[in-house]
């Protein structure tokens, strides 16, 4: 019962925000995941009661994984809402190319300028993103830029967790309620790597493979020749059984020595050395 009340102010609170800036234009940047689909689902149902349209913009980008446009506007239309794709290429800003540190900060930058150039184009001056409030305790330089921007994050200010999105989006019976978070490719190499588009492409599919079994988190990060493998330490043992055919397709992908990581998956593990201050 208390989970059920939690959830009805959860989507209340929501409602709420979206209500207040609707004379605005709220755009949405969505990716398709369950954070930026909550948001969506509650803008448009708001939307059509206030008769306002509400445009959702998916990136095109070389370094998020392939599979997502589809995905989102699948999910955009269902919704009702205006969805557009926008192609950005991230090496128009060629230090990205080196994978930075700050190569989160840069990228973001470089995305949400162009968000909201689009955006005011089109008659909408309330920017929204997903960012939630657990991201606040991550390696996240991307929320710098969003400040910078003027970019507003709902989930974050109104203190919403990634469970609680969870819950709500599943009560509100939206399909990417448990989908996994797919962050982009770069997270898979080592800051100060060079991205090597060929490379990403191989890791991209390697990961796709491995999901078909039904592993529900999967990374694969490349630390020169060592393919380093994170799933869920629920499935290791899942993953022993199909180690052969597992390994004969990465081998296939052009991927010599092959290791589980016995951590298991964690968000951001290439992060561990890095000060989050800045």
């Amino acid at each position: 019962m208390q989970t059920d009340i939690q959830t009805t102010a959860t989507i209340q609170a929501l409602e709420t925000y979206m209500e207040q800036h609707m004379e605005e234009g709220i755009c949405i940047a969505f990716s398709g995941g369950v954070d930026s689909s909550l948001l969506l689902k509650i803008a448009c149902e708001i939307g059509k009661k206030t008769n306002h349209k509400i445009l959702a913009v998916t990136f095109e980008t070389k370094l998020h994984p392939h599979g997502d446009l589809e995905k989102a506007r699948a999910i955009a239309s269902t919704f009702g809402a205006i969805h557009k794709t926008i192609p950005v290429d991230e090496f128009s800003d060629p230090t990205i190319l080196h994978n930075p540190i700050d190569r989160c900060y840069r990228c973001k930058k470089l995305l949400f300028r162009t968000l909201i150039e689009y955006a005011q184009q089109e008659g909408y001056y309330y920017l929204i993103d997903g960012t939630n409030y657990d991201d606040k305790d991550s390696y996240r330089p991307g929320m710098k830029a969003l400040k910078e921007l003027g970019i507003h994050s709902p989930l974050l200010e109104l203190s919403i967790t990634k469970a609680q999105i969870r819950t709500a989006a599943t009560a509100l019976g939206i399909s990417s309620s448990d989908r996994p978070s797919a962050p982009c490719l770069a997270t898979r190499l080592p800051y100060g790597t060079t991205l090597d588009f060929k490379i990403l492409e191989r890791i991209d599919r390697g990961e796709q493979y491995i999901k078909t079994f039904g592993f529900y988190n999967v990374r694969l990060r490349l630390h020169q020749d060592i393919l380093r493998i994170e799933v869920d330490r629920c499935d290791f043992m899942k993953f022993i059984e199909l180690q052969d055919v597992i390994v004969s397709k990465l081998k296939e992908l052009g991927f010599s020595y092959i290791t589980l990581d016995l951590e298991g998956f964690r968000s951001g593990s290439m992060d561990i050395n890095i000060d989050h201050s800045l």
